[in-house]
This record gives C-alpha cells, sequence and structure tokens, in this order.
C-alpha cells in the first residue's frame, strides 16, 4: 500500500504512522486507535519533528520518502523522548546519516541518550530559535506535559504550532484535519486523552495552554490525532476549563457488586443526586473500563465509590480504579465510600481510605449495610446524600 504525505501547508508535510489496532494505552483504552504524528518541512534546511513507534518506522519513512530522500534530512526536532514518539529513531537515523537530532536540555538530550546512545544531540532552550532557511522554528519547553523532557516547536512564518502532547487525542482516521471529523467525537477524546494522561499536571498544562494563546496560530498539530485548523478555540477553550483547577456541579457513582446489594446502595445514591438536580455518572466497574470513567471525574464535584467486602478486601475491580484515580491525582473534590457485607465488611473502610489519600474529602461517613439493604436503610442513605 502506498504511504502518502499530506501536505498540511505548502512545504509542510504531515508523514506520520496511523496505529489502526490500538486498543491500550499506558492503562487505558482506546477504541478508536492511535496516530503517531510526525511532520516534514522543506526548506534550505530539511527538517523532520518527531518520528513514531518503533514498529512504524516504514511507514514514516515511506511517507517521507514521497516527498525527498531521507538521507537529505538535516535535522530531527525530538518534541518528547517517549517511545511512541522517538522509537523510530534509530531506524530513521540509519536513513538519515546527516540528521543532526534537536531536544530539550538538559532532559531530552538526557533521555534520549538513556535510550538510544550518544549521537551528538544538540540541546536547545526556552527561547532558541533554529533558522532551517526562509523559516524558523522556536522552542518553547513544556516540561511535565507530561515528561521532563517535553518541549513544543512554533514555527513563526507559517503560523503552526507543533504541540507534542498538548491539545492530542488517540484517535484514528483516514483525514487529518478537525474539521474532517465530527467535532464532538474528537472533542470526546481530547477529554479522554487529558483525563488519562494530562490531567495530574495540569497546573503545567494550564502554563502549557497560555504559551500557545500568546501565538499567532493558523495550526496546531499536536503529536496524536486530528490536525487542529478550524476548531483551535475549541480546543484551547476546552484546555482553559480542564486545566482551571476546579470541578463541576456533577457527582460520579462508580462501584462493583457481587449479589447486587451493594449495586442497590449505588442506585439509590445516584437517584437522590439526581434528585439534588445535579447531573449524575453511574459506572458498573465490571462492565465500563475504568479510563471510561475518569473523564467524568473532571465535571463531579461528588464522587461515590463502593465495593462489597472479598476476602477482608476490596473488590479487585474497585482497587484497580482507585489506585489508578490516585495516580491521576484530581483534587477539590468531596467523596466517600459505601458497600454490603456478609460478616467481615472492611472494604468500605479500605475504599474510604483510598479517597483521602486522593486528596479528597470526606464529605458522608462510610455506608457499610450488612448482606440485602432495608428499604429504611436506603431511605437514611438517600436523604443524607441530599443534605449535602
Amino acid at each position: 500500500m502506498k504511504m502518502q504525505a499530506i501536505p498540511i501547508k505548502e512545504g509542510v508535510y504531515w508523514v506520520g504512522a496511523v496505529d489502526w489496532s490500538l486498543r491500550l494505552f499506558h492503562g487505558y483504552t482506546t477504541d478508536l486507535g492511535a496516530t503517531y504524528n510526525a511532520y516534514l518541512i522543506i526548506d534550505d534546511k530539511i527538517t523532520l519533528i518527531d518520528t513514531a513507534k518503533a514498529p512504524f518506522a516504514g511507514e514514516l519513512l515511506a511517507r517521507v520518502a514521497e516527498v525527498v530522500d531521507p538521507a537529505d534530512i538535516d535535522y530531527l526536532i525530538a518534541n518528547h523522548v517517549e517511545t511512541d514518539h522517538s522509537g523510530s529513531l534509530p531506524a530513521v537515523l540509519a536513513r538519515c546519516p546527516k540528521a543532526q537530532v534537536v531536544a530539550s536540555a538538559p532532559h531530552g538530550v538526557r533521555g534520549l541518550t538513556l535510550h538510544y546512545g550518544d549521537r551528538g544531540y544538540l540541546p536547545v532552550q526556552a527561547g532558541d530559535t533554529l533558522n532551517i532557511g526562509r523559516r524558523n522554528l522556536v522552542f518553547v519547553p513544556t516540561p511535565m506535559v507530561h515528561w521532563p523532557d517535553n518541549m513544543v516547536t512554533y514555527c513563526p512564518e507559517e503560523k503552526i504550532l507543533f504541540s507534542n502532547d498538548a491539545f492530542g487525542q488517540h484517535f484514528t482516521s483516514a483525514q487529518r484535519f478537525d474539521d474532517q471529523a465530527p467535532l464532538d467525537l474528537v472533542m470526546r477524546e481530547a477529554r479522554k486523552y487529558f483525563a488519562n494522561i494530562v490531567m495530574p499536571y495540569w497546573k503545567q498544562a494550564a502554563g502549557a495552554l497560555k504559551a500557545a494563546q500568546s501565538l499567532e496560530l493558523e495550526l496546531v498539530a499536536p503529536s496524536h490525532g486530528v490536525i487542529w485548523r478550524s476548531h483551535i478555540r475549541d480546543i484551547f477553550a476546552a484546555y482553559g476549563q480542564w486545566t482551571g483547577g476546579g470541578c463541576g456541579n456533577g457527582a460520579l457513582v462508580v462501584f462493583d457488586s457481587m449479589w447486587h446489594a451493594t449495586e442497590t446502595i449505588a442506585r439509590s445514591i445516584a437517584e437522590a443526586f439526581g434528585e439534588k438536580g445535579l447531573p449524575v455518572h453511574y459506572f458498573d466497574l465490571k462492565t465500563t473500563h475504568m479510563s471510561d470513567i475518569v473523564p467524568e471525574v473532571l465535571d463531579s464535584q461528588y464522587i461515590a465509590v463502593g465495593s462489597p467486602t472479598l476476602n477482608n478486601g476490596m473488590l479487585p475491580t474497585v482497587a484497580a480504579f482507585l489506585c489508578y484515580l490516585k495516580g491521576l491525582s484530581p483534587k477539590g473534590r468531596k467523596a466517600f465510600a459505601f458497600g454490603s457485607y456478609g460478616w467481615s465488611g472492611q472494604s468500605v473502610g479500605l475504599v474510604e481510605e483510598e479517597l483521602q489519600k486522593c486528596g479528597f474529602e470526606i464529605c458522608l461517613p462510610m455506608t457499610r449495610l450488612q448482606y440485602i439493604p432495608t428499604e429504611a436503610q436506603l431511605a437514611a442513605l438517600r436523604q443524607a446524600v441530599l443534605s449535602l
């Protein structure tokens, strides 16, 4: 199959790779696959921005060869060390013997060296500019969005921001631009990407957003997903909301259940939140992957998590969800634990401990109901939720 390079501006091409089959990335589901975006600039000094995951080196090089002999590449800009960005670097350099690799100092250079050995990397810092002919490339560090080495590259002459992981999505299509796909679908995947990858670093992402907003832009070209050209304001507005440090007014109810008792409690909690007039997100961990749940954390003021007791602990699905949630480090939420039990009942206390470790305010005492909850118990619980 012919691998086509896609022009995104005159003399600037998308030459990345499309991973249609990817279904799991860093522990979160990628039902629509992923792209590993790389960009080729034809100027006095031919420049490649990023590579791709290692198995896709041939696809990337084939697209480059549609435009220019890879041996003619002068610079390879490594915006990020992570191997879905840099994994093809050794294979690319084998075809580009004169290419000099540019990376952030010190973390990018150090990370590439630890991955691929010393290849004479050119370190750059904040505000450094690389002239490649009639164009210039300006480097802006964006540390911890989402690794210490991260940087973005701005081409003022073309008004393109090569934004690395910021503003990305795990989303595949045969087209490359935001206006060639349903906007609601692209925004949904951008939200999921932010929640699962960027949320722990929302303060740093806010800084990256501020830097991006100060630039004159016609294209925002991330390392994953579609290129933004018609909806830059939409994705910037969404990042403004997600990086604001606050939360919405919704309620998130997450649980697993063995014999439906904990499920019954969860349903009563959800109904009470609904009666309060709050948007309710209700998830059974048996049927919904945790990575599809955490985007709702962005809009939730309340988080209720439930588990019955299994072997003196919580169900493994609930433990995994709480571990994952703690790593994503959302703050400023109110939370409480609930569940049924047979004879020991340790699970609910363990859930509450993990919610506290997440940094949440415990807003209701834990609800531990033995065996089958009674109507009176559920009514009391509903009233407690209504009183929040």
